[in-house]
C-alpha cells in the first residue's frame, strides 16, 4: 500500500512548476509588490508573455486584440486574475511534458478543462467574486490521477477497471487497491509546489466538502463540478449527474440540482476555445 505522501515523494517530471510562477507569488506577496514589478517578471519570459496576450486577446475576454503588452494586461485584470492565469498556463504546461503509460491524457485534459469552466460557472452562480481562481482550482482537481498514473500505472488501471466493471467508486477502489485516493494525492502535490494552502485544503476535501473546513465551498464546487465530467465522459444526462450529488453539497451552495444542466451547457459551449488556448495541439471530440 502507498500513501499519498509516497507518490509525490517519486515524482519526478512533475516535481515544480515553472521558476517564473514562483517569483510572481513571492513579487505579490510582498508588501512592496506591484503591478509593474509583476509584469515586467512576465515580460521577462517570452513563451509566458506570449501565451498570456494571446489568452487576453481572445474571444472570451472580449479585448479584441487591443492588448499589447503586458503591463496593459496586468492593468485591465488586475494582479490577482492575472496570477490565477499565469498559474493555470504554468500547469497547462507541466501537464504538457507528461505522457504516463496506460493514461488517456487527451481524455485527461479535457476533463481538466471542463472541470475547471464548469467549477467558475458554478462560482459565478453562487455569486464569488473569486470565479477565475475556481478555473485554477477545476484545472487541479484531477492532478492526483496523473500523478498515480506516473508512479503506480498498473493499480491506477486496476482501481479504474474495477470502478468501470463493478460501478464502486473509484475513489473507493483507489483506496483500497493503492492506498490513497486522488484527492489526497493532488492535495499532497499542490502542497509540495507551494500553492496557497486553501489550494490543498479545497482539493483534498472535494469528495467530501464538508471536510474542507475554511475551504469546504470550495470543495463543494469542485465536488459539483467532477460530477459534470463524469456525466459528459459517460454520456450521462444531467439529472443523473445532480442526482449523484448528496442534499446537503446542495443546501450548501444554496444552489438547486435543477440549475446543474445549465452549468454543464456553459460548460460545454466554452469548452473548444478554452482547451485550444490552454491545450493548443489536443483536440476536443
Amino acid at each position: 500500500m502507498h500513501s499519498a505522501q509516497e507518490l509525490v515523494s517519486q515524482l519526478d517530471a512533475l516535481a515544480s512548476l515553472p521558476r517564473v510562477y514562483y517569483r510572481i507569488r513571492e513579487e505579490l506577496d510582498s508588501p512592496e509588490g506591484s503591478v509593474t514589478g509583476v509584469g515586467h517578471l512576465v515580460a521577462a519570459d517570452p513563451a509566458l508573455t506570449a501565451r498570456l496576450l494571446r489568452v487576453v486577446n481572445s474571444a472570451l475576454y472580449g479585448y479584441g486584440g487591443q492588448v499589447d503588452t503586458v503591463s496593459r494586461a496586468v492593468q485591465i485584470l488586475g494582479l490577482q486574475q492575472i496570477h490565477d492565469l499565469v498559474l493555470a498556463m504554468s500547469v497547462s504546461s507541466v501537464f504538457a511534458g507528461i505522457r504516463p503509460d496506460r493514461m488517456d491524457m487527451n481524455r485527461f485534459w479535457r476533463g481538466s478543462v471542463m472541470c475547471a469552466l464548469a467549477s467558475r460557472a458554478i462560482a459565478r452562480n453562487c455569486g464569488l467574486p473569486s470565479a477565475e481562481r475556481l478555473f485554477v482550482l477545476g484545472m487541479l482537481a484531477d492532478l492526483g490521477h496523473l500523478a498515480m498514473y506516473q508512479v503506480v500505472p498498473e493499480l491506477a488501471g486496476e482501481a479504474q477497471q474495477a470502478a468501470d466493471e463493478t460501478g464502486e467508486p473509484l475513489h473507493e477502489a483507489e483506496r483500497r487497491l493503492i492506498g490513497c485516493d486522488f484527492a489526497e494525492v493532488g492535495a499532497t502535490l499542490v502542497d509540495h509546489w507551494r500553492l496557497p494552502p486553501c489550494f490543498a485544503e479545497a482539493l483534498g476535501a472535494q469528495l467530501q466538502p464538508r471536510l474542507g473546513g475554511d475551504s469546504a465551498f470550495d470543495a463543494a464546487i469542485l465536488h459539483v463540478a467532477n460530477q459534470v465530467v463524469h456525466a459528459d465522459r459517460n454520456g450521462e444526462s444531467s439529472e443523473e449527474a445532480a442526482a449523484r450529488i448528496d442534499s446537503s453539497v446542495w443546501m450548501q451552495l444554496a444552489m438547486s440540482p435543477a440549475k446543474l444542466g445549465r452549468i454543464r451547457e456553459e460548460a460545454e459551449l466554452h469548452l473548444a476555445a478554452y482547451v485550444a488556448l490552454f491545450f493548443p495541439k489536443l483536440g476536443v471530440q
